[in-house]
């Protein structure tokens, strides 16, 4: 027996489970004579329990397979012990600020698992990267720039027409521009003005962003992810061809029936959209090995292989290939609108989305396929309930502490329940703690509208505030594009030096302190706003005359700084929201926390209709400084708030597999064992099972 997990064989053959780990972890290069933290005996009881095995080679075997059966119920996949799977871990498994060991572990005996001196001093580096997941980046490149490539075009389509108020002519047929060349070229189609073009894509925006609730159950509960993936991209596909034929000129010489088609068009795109999206990235990280943590030796150094790294690489990259397709998207189909018209912007993201659908199809054989694991929602909402009713109080105060404490999670185990827990509970105490780490994610969530509002000034009023400085010729569609042009640059040089040499350094850059530091980049940016702003109205004279035509002298590169600063924040924030929601989500609920995180977008976009009476001259400096302020005041309380969930990241990462949609005995096996004369009856039929 390795003397590595001797420590292990009380904690696992005592019914009386100490409260926390030994003082340290015996390491796999120590010789076996190292002694081990050793722990008394129960006294002997009458039972019909066997008695305590001796620490042999074949009692430690059986001592970890049945550990593992307690946690996850892989040990016994026959089922032979039914009520070894309410078993929950000890509970310094889960202590502050340590390494949990996995349940894979204790079943292997595996020598190249971190201990505790390697977890604080050795560092930590990716997984490799195997080819299939960037054919799933491909696949979201080619989503983005259909969706930004037909978005960047509705307002035109929507708000100006082909005839001015003369009837004469200002577009083609085919809304293209009359003089594609002139600076005051403007494509157009329907002609229905402002107010409808605005309520039009603010639908579309929060369309896109709660569609995604529905396709996670979908994908959770019947069809699985990639599925859901492959019919929402025919479902986004024929939204197109919808788009097209409603910018057909003999179609839009009726300008009424083109809206109707483009209505349809445009709920089709959104639905497919928004069932695509909750499902691609937890599909792109589901085909990683789904190793634990383990020591190897690279270039003669001893490091760490961390999977929550490798999360990260993933979807910084993942990230990078979104932005390749908001930029080719959004310049290409700008220029195809003016030149062309726009049934050519509506009809080049339909072929190309269209490439994703062999990629999918002959990438299938290779692809890690999560099935549907059945309906989660119900179960993981009352559960939720559950929780918190066991904290409530007539003083506010006290049931918030309460909740803080968490103690209602543990009163809903299945093993706390015993013969009294519902007959819905078809789950371990693991699957129980997992729904717990998904809901705090969530909850995670909940604070990132706030650090859209940053984000989404450069929607509308820093590109007006761009068209009141000096252009020296720069294209407006550069400025535009400024964000996706710096996500391109900036997310290499983060993933292949900055974190690596924060890394190197042992600085534990944690997914709540990329956050934290997204709302404050995100604050910078818009300090930076503000005080251009301020620069912009002095210089060119606006306070004193108010001339709505204004014009300052300072050159338009200077807003730069505010778009690499945004960039920053959402290589902080935005990417590593991904990241949280997929590897704090239960295996079986992924889709449906994506969604959640998804639907925190959709929210922001209301949120940042309150801040629209200052998005006008003479506010827009009080604008950008209350936005900087409530940016800054938010993250620093956010870190304040989860800054104990900070300090508990490796262990809820390594959290064990919980197992649902089995019939689960509620009893705690150690704590039956300690009682004596007394074995209640099963309520599982063994044989059955």
């Amino acid at each position: 027996m390795s003397p590595r997990w001797s420590w292990m064989v009380p904690y696992i053959a005592s019914p009386q489970i100490p409260a926390r780990a030994p003082d340290r972890l015996p390491s796999p290069r120590q010789p076996s004579s190292v002694p081990c933290r050793s722990f008394p005996h129960p006294p002997a009881v009458k039972s019909s329990v066997a008695p305590i095995m001796p620490v042999t080679e074949e009692s430690v075997i059986q001592a970890t397979t049945f550990g593992r059966a307690s946690v996850d119920g892989s040990g016994d996949p026959e089922r032979k012990h039914p009520d070894a799977h309410a078993t929950s871990p000890p509970d310094y498994l889960l202590s502050e600020g340590k390494a949990a060991l996995q349940e894979s572990d204790l079943a292997s005996d595996r020598d190249d698992f971190p201990t505790e001196e390697q977890m604080r001093t050795l560092r930590r580096v990716p997984q490799k990267i195997p080819w299939k997941i960037f054919t799933i980046g491909f696949v979201e490149l080619c989503e983005r720039m259909s969706y930004y490539g037909t978005v960047v075009v509705y307002s035109n389509f929507i708000n100006k027409g082909r005839f001015d108020a003369d009837g004469n002519p200002t577009a083609t047929s085919t809304g293209a521009a009359l003089n594609p060349w002139s600076d005051e070229a403007q494509p157009g189609a329907l002609g229905l003005g402002k107010q409808i073009a605005f309520s039009l894509t603010t639908f579309n925006s929060f369309w896109v962003y709660v569609c995604p609730l529905f396709g996670a159950w979908i994908a959770d509960k019947y069809l699985g992810r990639y599925k859901t993936i492959f019919y929402s991209v025919i479902v986004a596909e024929l939204g197109h061809m919808v788009l097209v034929v409603s910018s057909a000129p003999s179609v839009l010489d009726k300008p009424h029936t083109s809206l109707g088609v483009f209505i349809f068009g445009l709920l089709l795109t959104g639905f497919g959209t928004g069932t695509f999206k909750p499902n691609i990235s937890p599909l792109i990280m589901e085909q990683l090995p789904d190793d634990p943590l383990r020591v190897e030796e690279r270039n003669g150094e001893l490091v760490i292989v961390d999977p929550a790294i490798t999360a990260t690489r993933v979807y910084n990259w993942f990230y990078w290939f979104i932005n390749w397709g908001a930029l080719s998207g959004q310049l290409g189909m700008v220029f195809a609108e003016r030149y062309v018209g726009f049934y050519l912007a509506f009809l080049i993201p339909l072929i190309f989305f269209a490439l994703s659908i062999p990629v999918l199809i002959l990438c299938k054989k290779h692809y890690k396929l999560t099935p549907p694991a059945g309906s989660v929602l119900g179960p993981a909402f009352k559960l939720l309930c559950k929780a918190l009713g066991h904290g409530l109080s007539a003083n506010p105060i006290t049931t918030i502490k309460n909740w803080k404490k968490g103690e209602g999670w543990e009163k809903i185990k299945p093993s706390a329940l015993g013969a009294n827990k519902p007959s819905w509970y078809n789950f371990d105490d693991a699957w129980v703690d997992e729904v717990r780490r998904g809901f705090g994610a969530c909850g995670v969530f909940m604070w990132v509208p706030i650090y859209w509002l940053a984000y989404r000034q450069m929607d509308n009023n820093l590109t007006a505030m761009c068209a009141t400085m000096a252009l020296h010729g720069t294209p407006n569609d550069l400025l535009q594009n400024m964000d996706p042009i710096t996500l391109i640059v900036l997310v290499p040089i983060f993933d292949l030096f900055i974190y690596p040499f924060l890394r190197k350094h042992k600085i534990n850059f944690t997914p709540i302190k990329k956050i934290a530091a997204g709302f404050l980049f995100g604050a910078l940016a818009m300090l930076w706003a503000t005080v251009l702003q301020y620069y912009v109205y002095k210089t060119s004279g606006y306070y004193d005359t108010q001339d709505p035509d204004y014009k300052s002298p300072i050159n338009v590169w200077a807003v730069t700084g505010v778009y690499v600063l945004i960039a920053i924040s959402e290589i902080f924030a935005s990417v590593t929201t991904l990241e949280y929601a997929y590897t704090k989500a239960p295996k079986n609920m992924r889709s449906l926390v994506m969604s959640v995180q998804c639907f925190t977008t959709a929210f922001s976009a209301a949120l940042s209709q309150a801040f629209t009476p200052l998005a006008a001259d003479p506010h827009l400096v009080w604008n950008y400084g209350s936005v900087t302020i409530i940016s800054a005041v938010v993250g620093i309380l956010f870190y304040i708030a989860y800054y104990k969930t900070d300090q508990q990241e490796d262990a809820l990462n390594i959290l064990p597999t919980g197992q649902f949609g089995t019939p689960i005995q509620g009893e705690d096996v150690e704590r039956r064992l300690s009682t004596p004369n007394e074995r209640p009856a099963s309520t599982v039929d063994e044989k059955k099972i």
